[in-house]
């Protein structure tokens, strides 16, 4: 059973297909380290678009994710319909548009 979702309250590492943290019930469609880190990036005015970053040997579900969006517009990982043996792994790269103060 891949491993790919981690629960960025107790940082338990569960399949893509788990809604809901086993170990301390948090619904992982908005705390999974991803949706964490994507909803910082939304909310972070530096962030100008975001990049959905793809394994050179993923799915073709995730090959279609692959490119850059606007931060309203990002499709929300794990891929849905993934079907890499290893799970979805695929991750968002903020694009900015200041690098320093």
């Amino acid at each position: 059973m891949p491993i790919v979702q981690t629960c960025s309250i107790c940082h338990t590492q569960v399949p893509d297909s788990v809604d809901v943290c086993p170990a301390c019930k948090a619904d992982l469609s908005t705390l999974s380290e991803q949706a964490a880190a994507l909803k910082k990036y939304r909310s972070n005015p530096r962030v100008q678009s975001l990049r959905v970053a793809v394994a050179a040997d993923c799915c073709p579900a995730c090959r279609k994710l692959e490119g850059t969006y606007s931060k309203e517009d990002v499709p929300i990982l794990p891929a849905k319909g993934c079907s890499h043996e290893n799970g979805c792994r695929c991750f968002y790269e903020p694009i900015l548009n200041e690098i320093y103060p």
